[in-house]
């Protein structure tokens, strides 16, 4: 585990659109990688089957392209699109966004997913060794994703999730949003249906993105 202050070379320069950035940022991994152009993927915790099929699609096709894929380490939706860089195989990675320090891996379950990470990918937290999962951490760490990303994907959320903050903290720091549609009486659709009444970008697919963000 390393520390980078706002003085490093590699500390993002993208923080300093933040009224708050990080004062210290703890990684674990391939630093140079906070160079890349980053796209970020995120949506519900309790995806559906099909959601975590698109996270899968749009994780693998935007890597492909030469986006670096990063998301918050959540259940669903972000650790689908974790996982679908890493199974692309060398050459490809991932960035996780943590709303814990390094040490204290949550939920849980992705201790093994954390690890393939930092061994192929980076991970990265603004809180010291030994912080745990508060709540109030994870809108904040969302911050984080929504400056680090060129665009932010939103793959299902419900109305009040914490992926509508991410792509509307995305929007306030002129970042591009894109959200995929559903149908209109499933709850998990109701976030990104609103986004998209809000002016977000419809994405049906991911050329729908990299036509955007490649002009």
């Amino acid at each position: 585990m390393q520390t980078l202050s706002p003085a490093h070379p590699h500390y993002p320069k993208r923080f300093h659109d933040l009224y708050d950035p990080p004062k210290l940022l703890y990684i674990d991994g391939d630093q140079t990688l906070l160079a890349r152009p980053m796209i970020a993927i995120v949506g519900a915790r309790m995806a559906t089957p099909t959601g975590m099929h698109h996270a899968r699609v749009f994780a693998q096709t935007l890597s492909k392209a030469g986006f670096l894929v990063i998301s918050g380490l959540a259940r669903g939706i972000d650790g689908a699109a974790h996982r679908a860089c890493l199974e692309l195989g060398p050459g490809f990675s991932t960035i996780a966004v943590c709303g814990t320090g390094l040490d204290r891996v949550y939920p849980p379950e992705h201790l093994n997913l954390a690890q393939s990470i930092a061994a192929e990918g980076l991970l990265i937290s603004e809180h010291q060794p030994g912080v745990g999962a508060k709540a109030f951490h994870f809108p904040r760490r969302n911050r984080l994703i929504a400056a680090l990303a060129l665009g932010v994907v939103v793959i299902e959320g419900a109305e009040r999730s914490g992926s509508l903050i991410t792509a509307r903290l995305a929007c306030e720091l002129g970042r591009e949003v894109f959200a995929l549609p559903g149908a209109i009486h499933h709850p998990l659709n109701a976030g990104c249906n609103r986004l998209i009444q809000e002016g977000a970008k419809l994405a049906n697919s991911p050329k729908d993105v990299l036509e955007e963000l490649l002009i």
